[in-house]
């Protein structure tokens, strides 16, 4: 029974956690009414959760293996009561970028499932799980929708504090029903890195997830704010367009986990990055809403069935090294994620337009499809010549 619990309860500790680490960008057009943030500083609030949230997945990924996913989830959502708390009174930018940082711990956790439910399933089936559990970035969806609900009737401090009781459920929960047995792995994470940094494919998982990943926690942090202040939408409706962005990532992910396991992986990858490129450089046309829109939404498409695809690579190339791969590209697929709104805004102030940043993302999508290309015909020309013997 406990081990059937495991999916389920680990993919609403994702959304759990999701929910937690988008707090800042979500709640962005409501704080800046009470908070002076310089126009400098407004891109680094809401990418700071990102950059411990990415760093630590590294950790999460080998302690899970070490400890088992119930106790690293257990003191994960222990230790954000404190800078929830925090933020719910913070009165300076600098407060904000304090208590952002270490709602990264919200982000961290993705590397811990990744790591866990594999062991509960068949190889077949490790896209079509890891694609379910990756159905827990819909925690960022519900707070880009939720919270701006809750803070125009209760304001946003109260808002904030409404994520104390959801955390302190989800520590109930895994105290119950999470897998006090599950199984152990206990080989030095130095010895597990050395094992695997000089495979090419570790690092190139690494850029892949770093672009699909990447661009949906960049456009979930993004959105908001720049609806808000360029399309003068207001920070509902703001929260609502995000909202459906990552819904069709969340969504899609499963179903690019399905396709995984039934399709070849390289072929798919190659069609994600073509979709990737089309949507960037209709962003670069600078359009109006509707086509914007439009441009974001196939990127979201293309976002969440990328991301299923490489979490069904991760397990299938790398088994015994899973925990410290997991961390590694999922730590670089969060950092794609704090990358992207820096430039962007760079650009803005030197040219005055985000088009040359939608260039530059979609010449980096470029780059992944040379070498997801190249890897594809590299590892059949390596089964060909396996088979072959």
């Amino acid at each position: 029974m406990i081990k059937k619990a495991q999916l389920p309860l680990q993919t609403l500790d994702l959304i759990a956690g999701f929910t937690v680490w988008v707090i800042l960008s979500s709640l962005l057009p409501f704080i800046k009414h009470d908070i002076f943030i310089p126009d400098d500083m407004l891109a680094l609030v809401t990418a700071v959760p990102v950059i411990l949230g990415s760093v630590l997945r590294i950790p999460f990924g080998y302690y899970a293996n070490l400890l088992g996913a119930r106790t690293v989830f257990l003191a994960s959502f222990i230790v954000l009561l404190f800078p929830v708390y925090f933020l719910s009174v913070a009165t300076t930018y600098v407060d904000l970028l304090i208590g952002g940082v270490f709602l990264g711990f919200g982000g961290a956790i993705f590397s811990v499932g990744v790591t866990s439910l594999p062991k509960y399933y068949p190889k077949e089936r490790h896209g079509f799980v890891n694609g379910v559990y990756g159905f827990g970035n819909m925690g960022t969806a519900i707070t880009t929708y939720a919270a701006p609900v809750l803070a125009v009737q209760f304001g946003w401090q109260m808002a904030i504090k409404f994520y104390l009781g959801l955390l302190l459920v989800m520590i109930a929960l895994n105290f119950f029903l999470g897998d006090r047995h599950e199984p152990k792995v206990k080989t030095p994470i130095v010895q597990q890195i050395k094992a695997v940094w000089k495979d090419e494919k570790l690092w190139l998982f690494s850029l892949f997830y770093f672009v699909t990943f990447g661009a949906f926690v960049a456009f979930t942090v993004f959105l908001p704010n720049f609806l808000v202040s360029d399309f003068g939408v207001d920070g509902v409706t703001a929260g609502i367009f995000t909202s459906l962005f990552i819904v069709t990532a969340a969504v899609v992910r499963v179903l690019g986990g399905w396709l995984s396991d039934h399709l070849d992986c390289w072929k798919l990858l190659a069609g994600v990055f073509v979709a990737m490129i089309a949507g960037a450089l209709v962003l670069a046309t600078v359009p109006g809403l509707e086509l914007f829109m439009a441009g974001v939404y196939v990127i979201s498409i293309a976002c969440g069935i990328g991301n299923g695809v490489v979490f069904k690579l991760v397990p299938t190339y790398f088994v015994a090294q899973a925990g410290p791969v997991n961390g590694v590209v999922s730590m670089m697929g969060g950092l794609g994620g704090f990358f992207p709104p820096l430039v962007l805004s760079a650009f803005l102030g030197a040219t005055g337009s985000y088009a040359p940043g939608f260039i530059a993302f979609a010449c980096s999508i470029l780059a992944c499809l040379v070498a997801v290309v190249w890897l594809g015909r590299t590892e059949s020309r390596k089964q060909r010549g396996a088979a072959g013997m």
